[in-house]
């Protein structure tokens, strides 16, 4: 194939025919700038798609900080509401500490009333004081940990007390009977000389309940001369009952017995002329009169 190219000079029109070598620059040329176009292309393209995802990076940042938000605000509005079941616990722990001083006359030396950490944030939303929150709950487990300390210690006085109250002895041996013998001198009834009697005689119906006057430990349940079947109990402080003529013993020795509790059943054992008991109290070792522990009021 060959180009013909008609060229106007001063001359006239000239005739040139170039040779297949000179067709080569324009195809060149073409090819150049599409390979161009097809840089520009891929390049172009390349960076729109690291666009698209640090776009989409930052869009993933944003749901995962807005899930860790309010995953956060759920965990917080959580916390508070535990916080206020803790103080409203707290209440009813100091309330009741209180009511206790008060029944037990500890209320001057048991002072449940004193502050302690309250509040906290009134929504749950975005407004929440963590660093407040806190120190609410500081406030809290202090108060919590003085409730504790203080009920611990009223149990303990509260619990010696009432091992005091149950210890007083008062009241009668007998759930039925009448005095039938008081204490001190008296014509023996058997030898009709008068004698010391170092007891008061409680008589009534054979096999009626005979009950401790006071809590303590039995140290004696048996026979022993002049009494019969015999319960003497031990309540401390250098005093202790004696319960004689007794036809059955409801204790052994070592038992430990409550303020009204059972300990034998009435009877005629022993130096005896009827179903009564013989009902004795001893200070240190010796007999003294019941009389006002039979008649003053329980502790």
């Amino acid at each position: 194939m060959s180009v013909t190219v008609f060229i106007q000079g001063r001359n006239g029109v000239t005739r040139w025919q170039p040779g297949k070598r000179w067709l080569l620059l324009p195809m060149l040329l073409i090819a150049a700038g599409a390979g161009l176009y097809q840089y520009n292309q891929d390049r172009f393209e390349s960076q729109q798609a690291s666009v698209d995802s640090e776009r989409q990076a930052r869009e993933e940042q944003q749901r995962q900080v807005k899930q860790l938000k309010s995953a956060t605000e759920n965990q917080l509005a959580t916390l508070v509401s535990h916080v206020a079941k803790m103080q409203a616990k707290l209440t009813r722990l100091e309330a009741l500490g209180q009511q206790l001083a008060q029944n037990y006359q500890l209320d001057e030396q048991f002072d449940f009333t004193a502050e302690v950490g309250v509040g906290g944030p009134s929504d749950f939303g975005s407004t929440i004081e963590l660093n407040q929150l806190l120190d609410d709950m500081e406030q809290l487990a202090a108060g919590i940990d003085k409730g504790n300390a203080q009920l611990s210690l009223l149990e303990t006085v509260a619990s010696n007390l009432n091992i005091e109250q149950e210890r007083y002895i008062s009241g009668r041996p007998v759930s039925n009977g009448w005095l039938s013998s008081p204490y001190g001198l008296r014509n023996d009834p058997f030898s009709g000389h008068r004698a010391m009697h170092k007891g008061v005689d409680f008589a009534g119906s054979e096999g009626a309940d005979v009950v401790a006057t006071g809590a303590g430990v039995v140290t004696w349940a048996g026979t022993m001369f002049g009494y019969g079947n015999l319960v003497e109990i031990d309540h401390g402080n250098g005093l202790r009952t004696r319960y004689g003529h007794n036809e059955m013993l409801s204790v052994a020795v070592g038992d430990v017995v409550a303020k009204g509790e059972k300990i034998a059943s009435m009877g005629s054992t022993g130096r005896s002329t009827g179903p009564h008991v013989h009902y004795e109290v001893l200070r240190n070792g010796q007999q003294i009169d019941p009389k006002k522990f039979v008649y003053r009021n329980a502790g």
